[in-house]
């Protein structure tokens, strides 16, 4: 009897050890994922077995927001917390040769982490500028490590690189004028232009010898991992490529999910899955002009570029065994709260900045309420004088501008491609719960009272709103495009082959 009241009290205190361990963290971020892409989410012909079972065990949230229907500002606010206006990565997204990026006095989940002893990594599309000598790079906002495209993987011409096995060019043009993409690790330039049949089992290899060494070193970890995936022009290598029913999209698709399951397993086999949570989501929505090369809004309205649901709500996955019970929350959360989610997970000290998003425990660990009422839409060009386009309160959504994108090309339905700028006064309003493809208008009178709520909670969001200087604005110099041969002229064509390892790296 008292051999078992050992063994019983040891195993207390050893539960209770590992309830007082801080957990690890896992960021999956997809590019150009729309609301209805996933399998998990009602896509018939999508296959995504690890992104399943990470909704079949863990929370799948249905009312889950970012706060830019473009790239480099969604990403933002997503590492920040706070949104893009705050942080000046406005309008539109940061190029090869910005002169900006994200400010280094702003505080990022990484370097969040790290205050507490945690090892961290980014692995992918990096998105938030390079800079002189690169000021803006991973390595200088609190991620020990880095290996990845600096920017988003259409930013240099393609048409003559390789997408799909044997040899398949990717399809396409891309942007022209500007050097090749280069794969850089930290900040060095591995291989010049990045070969994309081989860049996701870099990626793999790269996380799963990340958490390896971590758990060796008995530390927690943060690994960052925004795929390219599903971002134009799609590519996958020869284990995924002509895999998916769904064209090369799918098969795209199905390489981010595959490194997903690499990801997943690696966890397992290192004995720390039930201690790390696993938080999935996208950056902004599907890219409707690329027709079936393009992903899918589902039931939400328009896509990418614009601030109908199709552009700013996303799929959200919670995963983390023993702590997050399988099910669906139709909590509002939004990619800001991830920042202080983490924090108070980590027992980290919040920044002493303006935040703008809320904890999650409480519907993480609880299936609680939300702490989050609002939501506020900024169009891809966000300013002073228009504000948010947009406000979510509760179920209801009101759109005070509409405006559509190239981006969001559909023929049956002109407003998400109209570039026209419509002011609605009254603004439109929505209910989502009961119309979330935003069909029909609350017109009639007896909505006046919900307009005047989110009215009043507009203007009391608007007055804390100070926009930061716009580090897009700050424009580009041509001479900060990295190149594996320095000084080279002219840029296009100075890197079209692999880059030799050498001194001169940056």
């Amino acid at each position: 009897m008292a051999l078992m009241c050992v063994i019983a009290l040891f195993a207390l205190i050893t539960a209770q050890c590992a309830r007082a361990t801080p957990p690890s963290f896992v960021l999956l971020f997809a590019d150009d994922l729309g609301y209805g892409d996933l399998g998990c989410f009602g896509h018939p012909s999508s296959l995504t077995p690890n992104l399943d079972r990470l909704a079949a065990h863990g929370l799948r949230f249905t009312d889950f927001y970012v706060t830019s229907p473009v790239c480099s500002p969604s990403r933002a606010a997503l590492l920040t917390g706070r949104y893009q206006t705050r942080s000046g990565i406005y309008p539109g997204v940061l190029y090869p040769a910005s002169k900006g990026g994200l400010p280094l006095n702003e505080t990022t989940i990484a370097e969040l982490l790290k205050s507490k002893g945690y090892t961290t990594a980014i692995v992918g599309k990096w998105h938030l500028g390079i800079g002189l000598n690169g000021t803006y790079l991973p390595t200088r906002q609190g991620f020990d490590n880095y290996l990845g495209i600096p920017y988003s993987h259409d930013q240099g011409p393609c048409q003559n690189l390789t997408c799909f096995p044997p040899d398949v060019k990717c399809y396409g043009f891309c942007d022209q004028g500007v050097v090749t993409v280069p794969l850089m690790f930290n900040e060095n330039i591995k291989q010049q232009p990045a070969d994309f049949l081989q860049l996701e089992k870099a990626y793999s290899e790269f996380a799963t010898q990340f958490i390896t060494d971590a758990v060796r070193n008995n530390g927690p970890f943060f690994l960052y991992y925004p795929s390219h995936h599903t971002h134009y022009p799609q590519y996958a290598g020869a284990d995924y490529a002509g895999k998916s029913p769904r064209g090369p999209f799918g098969d795209a698709l199905m390489e981010f999910d595959g490194t997903v399951g690499k990801i997943l397993q690696t966890l397992e086999e290192t004995g720390v899955i039930n201690n790390t949570l696993v938080f999935f989501t996208g950056d902004n929505g599907p890219e409707l002009m690329r027709k079936s090369r393009g992903g899918n809004a589902g039931l939400m309205k328009c896509g990418k570029g614009t601030t109908y649901e199709g552009g700013m709500r996303e799929p959200a996955i919670a995963y983390w065994p023993g702590s997050i019970q399988p099910g669906v929350t139709h909590a509002l959360a939004s990619s800001l709260d991830i920042l202080p989610t983490f924090a108070k997970l980590a027992g980290a000290a919040l920044p002493d900045v303006q935040l703008d998003g809320v904890d999650m425990t409480n519907i993480l660990l609880n299936r609680g309420a939300s702490e989050r009422q609002t939501i506020f839409y900024y169009p891809i060009a966000p300013s002073e004088k228009y504000s948010v386009f947009a406000v979510r309160w509760k179920n209801f959504k009101a759109h005070y501008y509409t405006q559509g994108a190239i981006h969001s090309e559909n023929p049956q339905d002109s407003n998400c491609s109209s570039l026209f700028l419509k002011r609605h006064d009254p603004p439109l309003l929505y209910n989502l719960e009961a119309d979330p493809s935003e069909n029909y208008n609350l017109n009639s009178t007896e909505w006046d009272s919900v307009l005047k709520q989110i009215q009043a909670v507009k203007e009391q969001f608007e007055a804390s709103m100070v926009f930061g200087e716009s580090e897009i604005a700050k424009g580009r110099d041509s001479a900060l495009e990295p190149c594996c041969i320095p000084n080279c002229t002219p840029k296009p064509t100075c890197c079209l082959s692999t880059c030799k390892r050498s001194k001169h790296e940056r």
